[in-house]
């Protein structure tokens, strides 16, 4: 069996996102080793994310391109990461050979004090470095007091028991992988907080035309998360955006059929557009370009304009 590396991103989560697959490659015989690479997005973090682009003009990728230019020059073998963070359209030369079964795609509001978003007192102080989660939040709460929150799970989960915030919104999926469930009070319903395209799925990247990894990663790739997940990125593709803007997508197979969900916002929650539709599980891509689509001609484009106009995410790259 071939000998395999694996190129990951420091973090806590994105090790044992590594670690994982690691142990799925050597429960098949293959040897294994993890490479830690240090992105862009790991090294900035004086910057809320979704402005991270105005300093160098980085734009998407910030969290994938070190990663890549090592994938590119042969030093590893395949990446891990997690999917919303992964550009919707990726650099020429490479490819996604693996999607993973998915975690719980929802957002887990966390708190020491209080059990739901509903049960916050008027003007309490919630922390999250997403325009997504913020527009959400705005939407049905417009009086909360939302403030950037960046660092690793651990910084965030600190922050939040030292008491900067009366609560924070994390990735469902991300606490589960670590056990860090003590302070989740509530998992957020899709109808209320959209999750993020690719949310709490692992996406296999490897050099383009290269089979014998595909070939060896096969067994790994879910038919019904890649099917969802594919579907998602089609539509935040539809709309220029990347993973720092606000605009949610959910899509899950249903009596045989893929359901979409998808959401953009403006991020003070004045704003908020909604569509679902039904489509053929075959053609994920369909799906969620059309829902794009009515998402644009209901608005979407203005909204997404102003955004960018603002200065509050990074505008689309060329």
């Amino acid at each position: 069996m071939p000998h395999l590396r694996i190129g990951s991103r420091g973090s806590q989560l994105a090790l044992w996102q590594a670690n994982h697959i690691s142990a799925l490659l050597r429960a098949r015989g293959h040897e294994v080793e993890i490479e830690i690479i240090h992105t862009t997005g790991d090294k900035i973090t004086d910057v809320p994310l979704a402005q991270v682009g105005t300093k160098g003009g980085l734009g998407k990728g910030i969290f994938t391109k070190e990663i890549e230019e090592v994938l590119a020059a042969g030093r590893v073998d395949l990446a891990v990461h997690s999917l919303k963070d992964l550009p919707t359209q990726l650099p020429p030369g490479f490819e996604i050979a693996a999607v993973t079964k998915r975690e719980d795609p929802r957002d887990a509001f966390c708190s020491r004090l209080y059990s739901s978003i509903k049960n916050l007192p008027q003007g309490a102080r919630v922390g999250t470095s997403s325009l997504r989660r913020q527009a959400q939040l705005k939407a049905i709460r417009p009086d909360l007091d939302i403030h950037p929150l960046r660092g690793n799970v651990d910084t965030r989960l600190r922050k939040l028991e030292q008491g900067e915030y009366d609560a924070i919104i994390l990735a469902s999926a991300g606490l589960k992988r670590l056990g860090k469930t003590e302070l989740v009070k509530q998992i957020v319903p899709v109808e209320i907080m959209c999750p993020a395209a690719g949310q709490g799925a692992l996406g296999i990247e490897i050099r383009e035309g290269d089979s014998a990894t595909r070939h060896n990663l096969a067994f790994i790739n879910d038919t019904a998360a890649h099917a969802a997940t594919t579907c998602e990125r089609a539509l935040l593709n539809s709309l220029g955006g990347g993973c720092q803007v606000p605009i949610g997508a959910f899509a899950e197979v249903r009596n045989g059929k893929l359901h979409l969900e998808a959401i953009v916002a403006d991020p003070d929650g004045s704003k908020l557009l909604r569509e679902s539709c039904d489509g053929n599980l075959s053609h994920p891509e369909k799906l969620g370009n059309a829902v794009g689509e009515t998402l644009l001609r209901r608005g979407g484009d203005e909204i997404l304009e102003a955004v960018y106009g603002r200065g509050l995410a990074v505008p689309p790259q060329p």
